[in-house]
């Protein structure tokens, strides 16, 4: 199944465009919809009261409740059990990434696991015949030492822009398959969800600290400095220190859930579905997405490239599953 319209059609339909229109036909100009434009000005009023207030949106839970007011504000004219049919069909990753929150407290409850912070060193070094790429991509494009006070460059505002659209990029799209299709909304969440729940047990068993953290506890020199929202604190406007536009950026909740890394992983998986979805050439393209995204978590100090291939491999492991599963459903059914 794909979500791209028939060629043909679409150029059948472009020639019949281009005609000039037979004498006598009546032409119906496009309806203005009032209702629609009032209920999406409102809704980006209210969001961006929103992120004025209480700053970006850094949880996805959160970010599942805007979507849900977005579709409501599309279609606000619906009956209130197609809005609520959101909440029935969205309980599952909401409660996925409540539980991802909330996966540090539960791993520390355990008693059993301590946080780790020198096999992924070690892993790097030893990758890369002894460098760590953290520590060489800081000396050589932030400065010794590295710090968030620093004049941002512009790739600074690019990394810190790609960084940010992990808390919504997956699940925006999410939204609008559910608008649009649900059955491709199906088949890309389930592969979403089970990527999210089985980093979210690796989080509770394996609690590994990030680059920042091990340079903050003394297992890195203090040289390494977490810079996430460097590249944007000219461009913060509720930001009146380079701590304040670190905040409106960077993740709260767990910090030690680094191993595998849900940023490269989720990165990877948009790329994966963009290109097998579609098929125009320029889908290629896609693939600056995690490539950028992988290069600014080691560079921000957020993953080891060890937590990356991790990422990798999970996807890796999930989308082939799904797919077996899959097509020996539909040849039981075919079946029967």
């Amino acid at each position: 199944m794909t979500l791209e319209a028939d060629p043909e059609a679409q150029a059948a339909q472009s020639a019949l465009s281009a005609q000039p229109a037979k004498s006598g036909a009546t032409v119906t100009p496009a309806r203005f919809d009032a209702v629609r434009v009032l209920g999406i000005l409102t809704y980006a009023v209210g969001l961006a009261a929103y992120m004025y207030f209480g700053g970006l949106p850094r949880q996805g839970y959160q970010v599942v409740i805007i979507l849900w007011l977005a579709t409501v504000a599309w279609d606000v004219r619906r009956p209130v059990q197609e809005h609520l049919a959101f909440i029935r069909d969205w309980w599952p990753p909401f409660l996925v990434l409540l539980v991802y929150l909330y996966s540090r407290g539960i791993s520390d409850d355990l008693g059993i696991f301590s946080v780790h912070f020198t096999e992924p060193i070690e892993a790097d070094r030893w990758l890369f015949g002894g460098t760590l790429p953290t520590e060489f991509l800081q000396q050589h494009l932030c400065g010794v030492p590295c710090r968030q006070s620093l004049t941002p460059a512009w790739y600074d505002v690019v990394l810190t822009t790609v960084y940010y659209s992990h808390f919504f990029a997956a699940l925006a799209i999410g939204a609008f398959l559910w608008k649009r299709n649900r059955d491709e909304w199906v088949y890309y969440m389930r592969r979403y969800l089970t990527i999210i729940s089985l980093s979210v047990v690796c989080y509770m068993v394996y609690p590994m600290a990030p680059p920042w953290m091990a340079a903050r506890d003394g297992y890195l020199t203090d040289d390494v400095a977490r810079i996430t929202g460097r590249g944007w604190f000219d461009l913060t406007a509720s930001a009146s220190s380079t701590d304040t536009a670190h905040q409106n950026v960077s993740a709260i909740g767990n910090q030690v859930a680094a191993m595998p890394s849900l940023h490269s992983a989720l990165a990877i998986f948009i790329a994966w579905w963009v290109i097998a979805r579609f098929t125009n050439p320029w889908r290629w393209t896609v693939l600056l997405y995690p490539a950028s995204m992988l290069f600014s978590l080691v560079y921000y100090a957020e993953h080891y490239v060890v937590d990356e291939i991790a990422g990798g491999l999970l996807v890796a492991l999930v989308l082939p599953c799904w797919a077996w599963w899959e097509r020996r459903r539909r040849q039981r059914f075919s079946t029967t």
